[in-house]
C-alpha cells in the first residue's frame, strides 16, 4: 500500500510532467515526509533477494530518486521532506557522488538493479535495510548521523574506503561478496564516531580495515568471514578501537539484542574465519575478546598479532588446526587464555610479546604453560621464559618461577657442545642450576657417609711418623669433599692401591659439587 500517494495539495504543476505513477507517488510522499511502501504483502514476492520480477508498478528511476535528494521539492507546510521507501524496486544507476543530500533517507527491502554510488557524498543519516544491491562504492563518505545497512546483500562490495561515518556504521546480518579485486569490503581510513558493528556478518572476500579509527567498539560477534581467493579474511593492519574488538558469539532469533553477550539459553551464532587475520599494530582501548572464536587456516596463514597494544587479550577461541598464531611484539596487561586454545609447536611465535598478569579460564599447570612456552621456541630463545618466570614471581608464585627458569636452562643445554652440556648435565644433577640448592647438601651428606664407611676400612700408613694426629675416618672423608677447607686430615694419610682411586675421586667430587654450589648462589644472588 502507499502511505503519502495522492497527497498532492497546491499547485499540481510542482509534478514534473514525465514522471510514472509510482514516481509521482514517490515525489508527493517526499513532500509530506511519510513512508512510500509498494509492497505487495506477499513475503516471497517481496523479497528483495529472490526472482520475483517487480515490474513497473514498483519501479521508480533513480534519476528521480537523485533529484529528490539533491534537489527535490519543498515539504508541504508543517511537515519535513524525506526519503523513505519500502519495496521499492531503483532503475539505472543512484549517482550521488560529491553531492549534499540533507533530507532523511531509509530504504527498506529495496532492490536495486545498478550500482549506488556515494564517494564524497554528505549525508545526515542513511538507512538502508534489508536492500539488494550490486555494489555500494562510498569512498570518502561523510554522514552526520548513522550509515545502517543491516540485512543487506552486496554482490560486488563495498567501498567505504577513507569515509567518515558521524555516529554508527551497522552492517549486521548483511551478506557482503567479493568485488573484482576480491575484497568484500573495502574500508581503509574508515572513521566511524561510535560503534561499528557487523554482527552476524557474510563476508565472502577480504574485509579490509587497515588504519581504521573506530570511536567505542568494533563487534564482529557471530561474524563469518570467508576468503579462499587471497591471504587474509580479515586485513585490518594500525586498527584503532577506542574500546573492545569482539571476534565472539551473537546470540540467533528474535530476542537476541545487537551488541550484548548472549544470555544464557540462547542459541548462538561463533565468529569464524576461513582464511588470514591480520591485527598488526592495533591499539584497543579496552580488549581483544577470541572468545570461542574459531579460526580455519591453511598452512601459510596466520592470526597475525604483532605489536598490538591492549589492556586486555582474551584468547579463549578453539585450537587452530593449522597455519600459525603470531604474537611477536605484543604488549599486554592481562592475558586471559585457556590451555585448549594455543596452538602446538612451531605454530606459536612470541618473540617480545610481553604481559603482566596471567589469568587463566579453567585448568592450566605449570606442565602445560611450560609446553606452551616451548611451542612458541622452536629454537631456543630464553626471553618467554624469562617473561613467564617475571610474571609468576610478581604474583608471588615464587616457587614456579624458579621451575620455569630451570626449565629454560635445561633447554639452553641441548643447544651447548657436548662438554659443556656435559657439564649442564652435573649442575643439573646436583644443584639443578642453583634452582634448588638443598640438592648440594644432600649429595654432600650421602658422599661423607658413604666415604666415611670406607674409609673406616682402609689401611692408612701416616705421611710422617712424627707429629700425625689421630685417625679419623670421617674427617678425612670431610677434608677430601671440601677442597678450599684444610681439617688436617688429608695430607697426613698415605692412601694405598684402589684407596688412592677413591680418594681422588672425593676431590674431584667435592671440585664439582663446591663448583656448582657457587654456580646456583651467583644466579640467586643475581635474582634477587
Amino acid at each position: 500500500m502507499t502511505e503519502g500517494a495522492g497527497l498532492i495539495t497546491g499547485d499540481a504543476g510542482d509534478l514534473p510532467d514525465d514522471l510514472t505513477a509510482a514516481e509521482a507517488g514517490m515525489w508527493q510522499a517526499f513532500r509530506n515526509g511519510t513512508v512510500y511502501d509498494l509492497s505487495s504483502g506477499d513475503t516471497v514476492v517481496d523479497d528483495p533477494h529472490g526472482g520475483h520480477p517487480w515490474g513497473e508498478s514498483r519501479t521508480v528511476r533513480a534519476r528521480i530518486v537523485a533529484w529528490l535528494l539533491l534537489d527535490g521539492p519543498p515539504a508541504l507546510a508543517g511537515r519535513v521532506s524525506s526519503l523513505k521507501l519500502v519495496g521499492v524496486q531503483i532503475s539505472g544507476t543512484l549517482d550521488l557522488a560529491g553531492g549534499t543530500v540533507e533530507p532523511y533517507l531509509e530504504l527498506k527491502r529495496c532492490r536495486f538493479e545498478r550500482d549506488v554510488l556515494l564517494p564524497e557524498a554528505r549525508v545526515t543519516t542513511l538507512r538502508m535495510v534489508d536492500c539488494s544491491v550490486p555494489r555500494l562504492e562510498a569512498a570518502r563518505l561523510q554522514t552526520e548521523g548513522d550509515l545502517h545497512l543491516p540485512r543487506c546483500r552486496f554482490h560486488n562490495g563495498v567501498r567505504l574506503t577513507d569515509a567518515h561515518i558521524g555516529t554508527d556504521l551497522l552492517l549486521n546480518q548483511a551478506i557482503v561478496y567479493r568485488d573484482r579485486t576480491g575484497r568484500s569490503v573495502s574500508a581503509d581510513g574508515l572513521t566511524v564516531g561510535q560503534d561499528l558493528q557487523a554482527e552476524l556478518l557474510e563476508s565472502h572476500g577480504e574485509l579490509r580495515l587497515r588504519s581504521a579509527q573506530i570511536g567505542v567498539s568494533l563487534s564482529l560477534r557471530g561474524a563469518r568471514l570467508t576468503n579462499p581467493y587471497t591471504r587474509f579474511a580479515l586485513n585490518a593492519p594500525q586498527l584503532t578501537v577506542e574500546r573492545s574488538l569482539y571476534l565472539t558469539p551473537a546470540g540467533v532469533g528474535g530476542l537476541a539484542v545487537s551488541g550484548t553477550t548472549p544470555a544464557r539459553g540462547t542459541r548462538v551464532q561463533r565468529f569464524e574465519c576461513r582464511g588470514g587475520v591480520r591485527l598488526d599494530d592495533g591499539r584497543f582501548g579496552d580488549a581483544v575478546d577470541l572468545d570461542q572464536a574459531r579460526f580455519a587456516f591453511t598452512e601459510e596463514q596466520e592470526l597475525s598479532l604483532r605489536r598490538v597494544q591492549t589492556p586486555e587479550l582474551r584468547f579463549l577461541g578453539e585450537q587452530p588446526q593449522r597455519g600459525k598464531v603470531v604474537l611477536s611484539g605484543a604488549r599486554v596487561v592481562n592475558l586471559v587464555d585457556r590451555a585448549s586454545a594455543w596452538p602446538g609447536p612451531g605454530r606459536l611465535h612470541m618473540g617480545g610479546f610481553t604481559y603482566e598478569n596471567l589469568v587463566p579460564q579453567g585448568p592450566f599447570p605449570l606442565t602445560e604453560r611450560l609446553q606452551w612456552v616451548a611451542a612458541a621456541t622452536a629454537e631456543y630463545n630464553p626471553e618467554p621464559y624469562e617473561r613467564l618466570a617475571a610474571v609468576l614471581r610478581a604474583g608471588g608464585e615464587d616457587e614456579d618461577a624458579r621451575e620455569v627458569l630451570l626449565a629454560k636452562q635445561r633447554r639452553r643445554r641441548e643447544t651447548l657442545p657436548p662438554a659443556a652440556k656435559l657439564w649442564g648435565y652435573a649442575q643439573d644433577w646436583t644443584v639443578a642450576y642453583g634452582y634448588r640448592p638443598g640438592r648440594a647438601a644432600v649429595w654432600m651428606a650421602v658422599l661423607w657417609a658413604v666415604s666415611s664407611v670406607a674409609f673406616a676400612q682402609a689401611e692408612h700408613p701416616p705421611v710422617s711418623r712424627e707429629g700425625h694426629p689421630p685417625w679419623n675416618p670421617a674427617l678425612f672423608a670431610l677434608d677430601l669433599l671440601l677442597p678450599v677447607i684444610d681439617l688436617g686430615q688429608a695430607g697426613q694419610w698415605r692412601m694405598q692401591g684402589g684407596w688412592q682411586w677413591l680418594q681422588a675421586a672425593m676431590i674431584l667430587l667435592g671440585w664439582i659439587l663446591a663448583t656448582t654450589v657457587a654456580a646456583g648462589a651467583t644466579r640467586l644472588l643475581r635474582r634477587g
